[in-house]
């Protein structure tokens, strides 16, 4: 079976009953961008076991396979989507895909990213273009047109992934970090106008996570070691650390939390 027929397949062989999701009887549904790996795919696995059904957006249906079948063992459900991000045009073509599917989801998390490295110098403005695109430009998109139906129906939840480079420069990623910058101040902007509505518009800022997008400083002897260093808890993330406050965001215990850049980085920015 390909990679697509299995994805589709998997998408169509979870539960149709009500998860245990704060409403008896009403299954929740929460769309994750970058929901192939890292933290994106934690998240949308930690929201299964929540008990809410998946969209799941990557760069491929191919990409989506293992975490769909993930998701469907925990008896929920996964649609798959694929997007590339970088394309002006993809945000709107998927919020459309998704609405006409689904309708207004009950929680959109924007995990999706890329980061270019080279020093500012030296830095093709087609890298920045494609960060800026595909980390500030495409969610702000995507938050618009999902955002726009909840707050019609006075509901919903909005997490975007910041970083810590949301509050620091960092070094050789100018445009990751004005991207990210970007995120945090977009986040505050919405929950100015929709908190009134319902609407809880929050981002999650991770630290220092072992992912495969920080492949190049976990091989930097010296840099990995400078950096584990001043982490207080002496460790880096993982995923699951990021999904578990993405979860609190997206959750009734967060219903008075609008506008927050939520640290998750072990006590970096407070060494």
């Amino acid at each position: 079976m390909s990679g697509a027929a299995g994805a589709a397949a998997v998408a169509a062989a979870g539960s149709d009953s009500g998860a245990d999701s704060g409403t008896v009887g009403v299954t929740r549904l929460a769309v994750v961008t970058g929901a192939s790996r890292g933290i994106g795919r934690a998240i949308a696995l930690r929201f299964a076991r929540d008990g809410f059904d998946l969209v799941g957006v990557g760069s491929s249906i191919e990409g989506l396979t293992d975490v769909a079948a993930e998701v469907a063992a925990l008896g929920r459900r996964f649609d798959p989507l694929a997007a590339d991000l970088a394309d002006p045009d993809a945000a709107l073509d998927l919020a459309a895909q998704i609405t006409e599917r689904h309708g207004t989801p009950d929680v959109l998390v924007q995990a999706a990213g890329i980061n270019r490295r080279a020093p500012a110098a030296e830095h093709p403005t087609d890298d920045w273009d494609a960060v800026l695109g595909v980390n500030l430009r495409s969610p702000f998109i995507l938050a618009r047109e999902l955002g726009r139906g909840m707050v019609e129906r006075g509901s919903g939840k909005v997490v975007f992934v910041a970083s810590l480079l949301s509050f620091q420069g960092g070094l050789t990623v100018p445009g990751y970090a004005a991207s990210k910058g970007g995120i945090a101040q977009l986040t505050k902007a919405l929950a100015n106008e929709w908190a009134a509505h319902g609407v809880n518009v929050n981002a999650v800022a991770p630290g220092y996570v072992a992912t495969d997008m920080n492949e190049a400083l976990q091989a930097d002897p010296v840099r990995f070691r400078q950096i584990s260093e001043r982490i207080p808890a002496a460790r880096w993330a993982t995923p699951d650390d990021i999904a578990g406050a993405a979860a609190f965001l997206a959750s009734a215990d967060a219903a008075y939390v609008h506008g927050v850049v939520l640290p998750v980085d072990g006590g970096w920015l407070g060494r």
